[in-house]
């Protein structure tokens, strides 16, 4: 084939990168839509989950936004101090991603609920998912759940592949009700394995209670 095509050809496909990938990219990382009665499209069904999962929203996930949204978002704006009028604007959404999950983070919550702890009590798996949450929600750790459970480090699961098992039915269970808020963990932010760990800085954090094989700190 000739030089002078092959190199033209390049140069198109570099262009075409240039000029449709970057929106492409863009559009992914945009920020969620304002919504409100009457909105639709992808932006709604995420809304709608997440209040799902927090006990809001107790009917089918939709691309809609009627009267059952409204009022499901509504009740969370009024609990969580903020201006109950029933609109998703940047406010709410960034409260929303603090302390709630769509379906591809509860997968993943699931996931490291399953690698880190499926040989514990369910207590004990829902504590695991509610460190998780904890984290989301305080300073000093990432802003969405897949950035705290993959922050290097962070969890052995995640380092040995166990992140990647198929996780069962109770782990999903665990993750709903970490995300709902059932912390039997009283607020930690850390947890490890007494009788293998070996780091001085996790044995000098404030200790809040000991489920299973783990002892849960701040």
């Amino acid at each position: 084939m000739n030089k002078k095509f092959i190199t033209y050809s390049v140069a198109v496909i570099i262009v075409f990168m240039m000029t449709f990938g970057a929106p492409l990219e863009a559009a992914n990382a945009a920020q969620p839509a304002t919504l409100k009665v009457g909105s639709s499209g992808p932006d709604v069904p995420d809304l709608q989950y997440r209040l799902k999962t927090m006990g809001y929203f107790n009917t089918d996930v939709t691309t809609y936004f009627g009267t059952k949204t409204l009022e499901s978002l509504k009740r969370f704006q009024k609990e969580y101090g903020l201006a109950s009028d029933g609109v998703a604007g940047t406010q709410t959404w960034e409260t929303l991603k603090k302390v709630s999950a769509n379906q591809k983070e509860l997968d993943l919550l699931a996931r490291i609920i399953y690698a880190e702890a499926r040989g514990e009590s369910y207590k004990g798996q829902v504590a695991v998912g509610a460190v998780v949450m904890n984290r989301l929600s305080a300073s000093g750790f990432p802003d969405s759940i897949r950035e705290v459970i993959e922050q290097p480090r962070a969890f052995t699961a995640v380092a040995d592949g166990q992140y990647n098992l198929t996780p069962d039915k109770t782990a999903y269970q665990a993750a709903q009700d970490a995300v709902k808020g059932y912390d039997p963990t009283n607020g930690a932010l850390y947890y490890f394995n007494p009788e293998i760990a070996t780091s001085d800085w996790i044995w000098s954090r404030k200790q809040t209670v000991k489920i299973g094989r783990h002892i849960f700190a701040v």
